[in-house]
């Protein structure tokens, strides 16, 4: 897992800005992969991780829709083939895809991350997986209150209730980060190594890896 360093260590400091949506499957399959490549590059790298926000679909309904029937919709004839392609990949990754529950507005979700980076990028960090994993894996819904304060609770964010009782809280900063960083992006995962080297995609950890390497010289 990803931490804070302050860089003392004597090891060249690798930033990553991540521009996500916590409906996207790719994102997560990014970030498994992301941390793969951490972890087999730790000995000669230090990591700074940052997320940022992304909205696939802006007007997302906040009450949520069925999950099956938006893809359906969606993506009509193509929809079966994706999903079944997804199951695979997921599996890959030692995971099973669930294509049950709602999917709906992920503002409140991006909120939540915001106020998470506030308190540490490791808390942040740890809040993106379990907000993914609970969604795509748990049939969770990113919109329920409930399941996000329970995300907040296992990735150490303290005070989440609090924050997402004003609808008001955090929208503004999600707004300037979406500008600031994803305003000229079409599709995510998206990531900036060291503000140079650019990914997009769920890439293989060793694609992770050449650009740390690419971005450190």
């Amino acid at each position: 897992m990803a931490e804070s360093v302050s860089n003392n260590t004597g090891k060249k400091l690798i930033r990553i800005d991540v521009s996500s949506d916590t409906v996207c499957p790719w994102c997560f399959v990014g970030k498994r992969n992301l941390d793969k490549a951490i972890a087999a590059s730790k000995d000669r790298f230090d990591f700074e991780i940052k997320w940022h926000p992304f909205f696939l679909n802006p007007s997302a309904p906040k009450e949520g829709v069925n999950k099956l029937d938006f893809y359906r919709g969606k993506f009509g004839s193509r929809a079966e083939g994706i999903l079944t392609r997804m199951t695979e990949i997921f599996r890959g990754l030692g995971l099973e895809y669930n294509m049950s529950g709602l999917t709906g507005n992920t503002l409140d979700s991006h909120r939540l991350i915001y106020f998470a980076g506030q308190q540490g990028i490791d808390k942040q960090h740890k809040l993106a997986e379990e907000l993914f994993l609970g969604y795509f894996t748990q049939a969770k819904y990113v919109g329920d209150m409930e399941f996000l304060l329970e995300c907040a609770q296992k990735a150490g964010v303290e005070g989440a209730a609090k924050f997402l009782e004003d609808p008001n809280n955090g929208v503004k900063e999600v707004n300037e980060e979406l500008e600031k960083h994803s305003a000229h992006i079409t599709g995510v995962p998206f990531y900036v190594i060291n503000g140079k080297q650019k990914l997009s995609g769920g890439q293989p950890p060793e694609v992770f890896q050449r650009a740390f390497a690419a971005s450190a010289e």
